[in-house]
């Protein structure tokens, strides 16, 4: 999530939790966001983002890498209430039949959805989208 404009940009589906999937959800983000070097990225300490491999595909983008403190969920509260949200209205309501099917209304729910158009408190009630649009044009001017 890109906590500035509070966008999904790095998703993965997978039946585990295993590093191939975070590695899939930071190569995503890479690709969508193309940070310039000095992004900070932040994650808990579960052993996927943790993984050698999960801080070897952030560094060549000169990306700063930074983890909870042990024992700190807080610090990234606000991913935690973005996959809730998605979780309680998408996925605890659907019987998906294939991990393809799940992946694809995914995809509608953040990338048609979510970052174009579900308004947020944080970002004076416009949506992600609206938000970077706005910021650009400010300052462009």
């Amino acid at each position: 999530m890109d906590l500035f404009a509070r966008r999904g940009v790095g998703w993965a589906v997978s039946d585990r939790l295993h590093k191939e999937g975070v590695l899939a959800a930071l190569r995503r983000a890479l690709v969508v966001r193309r940070p310039e070097v000095g992004l900070l990225h932040h994650s808990d300490r579960g052993r996927p983002s943790c993984s050698i491999e999960s801080q070897a595909e952030l560094r060549p983008h000169g990306v700063l890498i930074s983890m909870s403190g042990k024992g700190n969920g807080y610090d990234h509260s606000m991913v935690e209430t973005f996959f809730k949200t998605l979780k309680s209205e998408l996925v605890w309501r659907t019987a998906f039949q294939t991990r393809a099917e799940a992946s694809q209304a995914l995809a509608r729910s953040i990338d048609g959805f979510s970052n174009p158009v579900r308004r947020h408190s944080a970002l004076d009630f416009v949506s992600p989208a609206q938000f970077e649009r706005r910021t650009s044009q400010t300052a462009l001017h």
